[in-house]
């Protein structure tokens, strides 16, 4: 273990938080294991490493989530013992969880300000100052969102902005960011990092932890590397280093750069949408997606790029049923015709979907992870109308051994497993489907180098089988790689085709801008 500490030149910046031989232990799991870590004031504290690393362990420790079972945390160079969150916050500890915390059914300000609600003189909770404070807060993040919507109807990337604000809103002197980015525009990513900057000007310790290697090269200062639960690298100069030496210290091996699969795809069309159109419920005047068509061959990658508001996850959603039957147009299955109204019927046809918003949508946290698996295909685990325990197990573990997901067992809650092992247990759930069509929405938000190169390995598998697959991904590189052809789609409007070898990000970008932007250019 390196545990070189950080020099400036100049004056040295002060350690406003650090960990000392912190361990935490879970039942039958060592998740960190006499880990140091210094935060310094005015910087970007970049922390790094594979999911199931132990960073966000780590975090909810130093943020009064996990009490630890060994080691010390000093705040300002006096020891502190957080019994829960509120203690931490109170203390100036603000943490932005990667699995959003939000209340969906309570408006933007109320979970801006939730457990710290503004009163009036008669002891009331005092809305309109809520509101006040929260739009000036919004205004300053360039966020055009209304604080008494609820946050039930914000997308994904809206609702991560609105977790930044609350932990602004907070003043910390700490702010731990979990991988902040992960569902939110370029444009909105520009923004935060102009906040970053502002914060760090006002002596405020940025905890930055992140897959995108290239966003802790742009913006961290100094580093810290983990793995298996352990300190590798602790609190060093980001300019020692370059990304393969990061990504050989948090593997433990090389990986090879991203490279293009090979095409599996077969001229057998197995699906195929005609002017898909879907109107807002909050605006039907306006149209989610207008009139989109393409076609997916067998063993196919169709990329579905656009920026945030573009209609992806609307088309995918619509495809499985999500949207019950308000949509307007045809969806076809190897040449018929056919009317999803429900995720069952999707299911039917041999159709799966991996979803965005994993926590949410994709799994049951509070689940064990062989039923998680198993969900889907029940079925397939009956004799006689009754669950055969032997059949669900001999199903989930031939899975779990498939993907590699490090998971204790057959019982342990999915909840308890990293993001990228979390995200395993959601495709395995419809890989046991058998499915014939796939559709994939950012499969890999939120998780590590290595999960990543994973799961690319799996989509070629499939399509090598003859599986057709739908994915959107926010990451162009990825989508390059990935597709064998690419839809572009712009405020629910396909704007753009290409085949691999048409495609490139410049092409990409100019289709997915907006007309109204395009204009202004």
């Amino acid at each position: 273990m390196v545990t070189t500490e950080y020099r400036a030149s100049g004056s040295i910046p002060e350690v406003v938080l650090e960990a000392r031989g912190i361990t935490k232990v879970f039942p039958g799991l060592t998740a960190l294991d006499n880990v140091d870590f210094k935060i310094y004031a005015g910087c970007v504290n970049a922390l790094v490493g594979e999911n199931g690393a132990g960073k966000s362990t780590l975090m909810k420790v130093l943020s009064g989530v996990y009490p630890q079972n060994a080691g010390e945390i000093f705040l300002a160079g006096q020891q502190v013992v957080f019994q829960n969150t509120k203690q931490a916050q109170d203390s100036g500890i603000a943490i932005i969880h990667q699995e959003l915390n939000l209340f969906p059914y309570l408006s933007v300000a109320e979970n801006i300000y939730l457990g710290r609600e503004f009163t009036d003189r008669f002891g009331l909770v005092d809305y309109r100052r809520m509101l006040k404070e929260s739009k000036s807060l919004l205004k300053r993040m360039e966020l055009d969102i209304e604080p008494s919507q609820l946050v039930a109807h914000l997308r994904v990337g809206e609702r991560q902005l609105v977790e930044i604000a609350k932990a602004l809103s907070l003043n910390a002197r700490v702010i731990i960011m979990d991988e902040p980015t992960s569902a939110i525009s370029d444009k909105e990513v520009e923004i935060l990092f102009r906040l970053i900057s502002v914060l760090k000007d006002n002596g405020v310790a940025i905890v930055y932890i992140s897959h995108k290697l290239d966003e802790v090269f742009q913006i961290g200062d100094l580093i810290t590397i983990m793995r298996d639960g352990k300190t590798i690298i602790s609190s060093r100069s980001l300019a020692d280093f370059s990304q393969d030496d990061v990504i050989r210290m948090m593997v433990g091996r090389d990986l090879s750069s991203l490279k293009s699969r090979d095409s599996h795809l077969i001229d057998e069309c197995m699906f195929e949408v005609k002017d898909i159109s879907l109107a807002d419920p909050q605006n039907p005047n306006s149209m989610l997606l207008d009139k989109v068509s393409f076609k997916v061959n067998r063993g196919e990658v169709l990329g579905i790029f656009g920026l945030m508001g573009a209609g992806r996850t609307e088309l995918l959603e619509t495809i499985f049923g999500v949207r019950g039957d308000v949509y307007t147009g045809e969806i076809c299955v190897k040449g018929y015709r056919v009317s999803i109204k429900s995720p069952q019927e999707a299911i039917e046809l041999g159709i799966g979907y991996v979803p965005e918003d994993r926590k949410e949508q994709g799994f049951i946290p509070k689940m064990a992870v062989g039923h998680n698996i198993s969900l889907s295909s029940i079925k397939r685990c009956e004799r006689n109308m009754l669950l055969q325990g032997d059949l669900e197990k001999a199903l989930v573990l031939r899975y779990i051994e498939r993907l590699n997901i490090r998971t204790l067992g057959f019982r342990q809650l999915a909840e308890s497993l990293s993001g990228g092992n979390q995200q395993k247990v959601i495709l395995a759930k419809w890989l046991a489907t058998e499915p014939r069509i796939l559709l994939l929405d950012e499969p890999t938000r939120g998780i590590d180098i290595g999960a990543k190169r994973e799961i690319y390995h799996f989509i070629n598998e499939l399509t090598k089988q003859g599986v057709s697959i739908v994915m959107v991904s926010s990451e162009l590189p990825e989508i390059l790689a990935l597709s064998d052809r690419i839809v572009v789609l712009s405020e629910g409007k396909k704007t753009g085709e290409f085949t691999k070898d048409q495609a490139s990000e410049d092409i990409i970008m100019k289709a997915a801008i907006p007309r109204s932007l395009r204009v202004r250019q």
